[in-house]
C-alpha cells in the first residue's frame, strides 16, 4: 500500500470520526435534545387524533377490539419495514437481525409494541383523544421511577422528582379542567370513556420499560436496528392476534391508506430518533419530554377532531409552562457539578 493511499484512508477515517463526534455532541446538547425530543413529542401527540380518524376511515366500530388490534398490527409492521428499508439504504447494507440481536428485539417488541398497543388502541377508541393523551402522560413518571428503582441506571434525585412533579402537575391541570367541563349525561358513554382511560393508563406500565431497555441494549446493539425489528415483530404478532379473533379493516376512502402511512411514519421516525437520544443521554433527561405529549395531544385533538379540550387557553398555557419547567429542572446541571469540574481543571494546571 502506497504512502498516499494510507494517508487518504487516515483522512477518511478522521473525517468520519469527526462527523460522528459532532453528531454525538449535538445529540447530547440541550438544544439538540430539545429539538429532537420536541419533534418526537409533536409526532406522538398527533397520533391520538389520527388513530380516532383512522378508526372512521377503516370502518372500525368502537369496541371492536380485534379490528383495533389488527389495525395497530398493520401500522407497526409497516413502521418496522420503513425503518429497516431506510436504514439499510443509508448504511448501504441490509439491516439483518443477527443471533445476538434476537433476544433484545423480542423483549422490546413484547413491551414496546405488543403489550402496550394491545391495550392502548382499544382504550383510545373508547375515550376522547385529548383524554387519552393526558392519561398517557403518566407513563413519563413511571419511566423515571423504573430507570432509578428497577434498572438502577441512575439516581432518583430530588431534582428529578421535582421536575417530574412539575410536569405531572401540568398534565393534571389539563385533566382536571377537562373533566370539570364535561357533562356526560349518558351513563353508558361515561362508563365507556372511563374504561378507555383505564386501558390507556394500564398501557403505560409496559411502555415504561422500553426506554430503560433501549438504554441498556444500545451499548452493544444498534438502536435503529432494534427499533425496526421490534416494530416488525410486535406488529406482526398484533396483526396475527387481531386476525385470529376475527378482526377486519377496510379502507372507506382514498385517504385511508395515506393516513395509515402517516401513522406508520410517526412510529418509524419518532421511536428511532428517541432510541438514538436514549443511547447518548440518561433516561430521565430524555423521557421528561414525554410530558409534552399530552399538551400536543390536547391541542391537536381540539383542532383535528373538534373536541372541546375543556381547558381554557390560559390553562393550556399554564400547563405548558409547568411541563417546560419540569423539563428545565431535570435537564439543568447542578451547580456543584460545574464547580467540581472547574476544581478538577485547576488541579491539572
Amino acid at each position: 500500500m502506497g504512502v498516499a493511499e494510507r494517508s487518504s484512508r487516515r483522512n477518511v477515517g478522521t473525517g468520519a470520526s469527526t462527523a460522528g463526534e459532532l453528531r454525538r455532541k449535538w445529540l447530547t446538547s440541550t438544544c439538540g435534545i430539545v429539538v429532537c425530543a420536541g419533534v418526537c413529542c409533536l409526532l406522538w401527540g398527533s397520533a391520538f387524533p389520527c388513530i380516532k380518524i383512522g378508526n372512521r376511515l377503516f370502518a372500525i366500530a368502537t369496541g371492536d377490539i380485534s379490528s383495533e388490534i389488527l389495525f395497530a398490527g398493520v401500522r407497526f409492521s409497516l413502521s418496522g419495514l420503513l425503518v429497516l428499508m431506510a436504514a439499510s439504504l443509508i448504511c448501504k447494507r441490509p439491516l439483518l437481525l443477527h443471533k445476538a440481536d434476537i433476544a433484545p428485539a423480542l423483549v422490546l417488541s413484547l413491551f414496546q409494541t405488543t403489550l402496550q398497543y394491545a391495550l392502548f388502541y382499544p382504550g383510545v377508541s373508547m375515550t376522547e383523544g385529548a383524554t387519552a393523551s393526558i392519561v398517557e402522560g403518566a407513563g413519563t413518571f413511571f419511566t423515571v421511577l423504573m430507570a432509578a428503582l428497577v434498572f438502577r441506571q441512575e439516581r432518583l434525585t430530588q431534582r428529578k422528582v421535582a421536575g417530574c412533579l412539575a410536569g405531572f402537575a401540568g398534565v393534571a391541570l389539563i385533566s382536571i379542567a377537562g373533566s370539570a367541563s364535561g357533562s356526560a349525561s349518558d351513563l353508558s358513554l361515561a362508563n365507556s370513556h372511563a374504561l378507555g382511560a383505564a386501558l390507556v393508563l394500564v398501557s403505560t406500565l409496559p411502555a415504561a420499560a422500553p426506554p430503560c431497555l433501549i438504554k441498556a441494549f444500545s451499548a452493544r446493539h444498534d438502536p435503529v436496528l432494534l427499533s425496526g425489528w421490534q416494530f416488525l415483530l410486535g406488529g406482526t404478532s398484533l396483526a396475527a392476534l387481531g386476525g385470529l379473533f376475527g378482526g377486519h379493516i377496510a379502507p372507506q376512502t382514498a385517504g385511508a391508506p395515506f393516513l395509515l402511512l402517516y401513522l406508520s411514519l410517526i412510529s418509524a421516525v419518532a421511536y428511532s430518533l428517541w432510541s438514538i437520544l436514549l443511547k447518548h443521554n440518561s433516561v430521565s433527561r430524555v423521557v421528561i419530554f414525554g410530558f409534552m405529549n399530552p399538551v400536543f395531544g390536547v391541542i391537536l385533538s381540539a383542532l383535528l377532531l373538534s373536541e372541546d379540550p375543556g381547558a381554557s387557553p390560559l390553562q393550556i398555557i399554564t400547563a405548558l409552562a409547568l411541563v417546560c419547567t419540569g423539563i428545565v429542572i431535570v435537564n439543568r446541571k447542578p451547580a456543584h457539578a460545574g464547580a467540581k469540574a472547574q476544581c478538577n481543571r485547576n488541579a491539572c494546571m
